[in-house]
């Protein structure tokens, strides 16, 4: 996946949101699946990283503006290259509102990813 690249999760007309990849236990990844969840683990791997998620995710309005979660502990340079990389990642979307942008989980993201790890399909066969 190059920089430029940003990781998608594909939505459903239900208005779910389907895993990127198959559950862990249907059977070993493909390449792209491989890449494209092992982007989305990296991103969060970093603890910044982390707490900028969990901070965005968590927002009482459900979208955080940079300055929501800039303190924590580092730069507003580095904030804004950390954001950039969760967004790259597929795990945050961003919207321009005049000089702010937004950010937001992209929908579902989480649940995809624990559906991708979730075991209880291959427990019950």
């Amino acid at each position: 996946m190059s920089n430029s690249d940003v990781a998608e999760l594909p939505v459903l007309r239900s208005g779910g949101v389907a895993p990127c990849c198959p559950p862990i236990s249907a059977g070993e990844l493909s390449q792209p699946d491989g890449e494209r969840m092992a982007a989305m683990f990296k991103a969060l791997s970093d603890p910044v990283r982390l707490r900028i998620f969990s901070k965005v995710a968590s927002h009482p309005d459900g979208e955080a503006c940079v300055c929501d979660v800039a303190d924590v502990g580092v730069s507003q340079p580095t904030v804004s290259h950390h954001l950039k990389k969760l967004r790259e990642a597929g795990l945050l979307i961003s919207d321009r509102r005049g000089t702010w942008v937004f950010y937001r989980v992209a929908p579902s993201v989480v649940a995809a990813m624990a559906a991708m790890l979730d075991l209880r399909d291959r427990a019950a066969a």
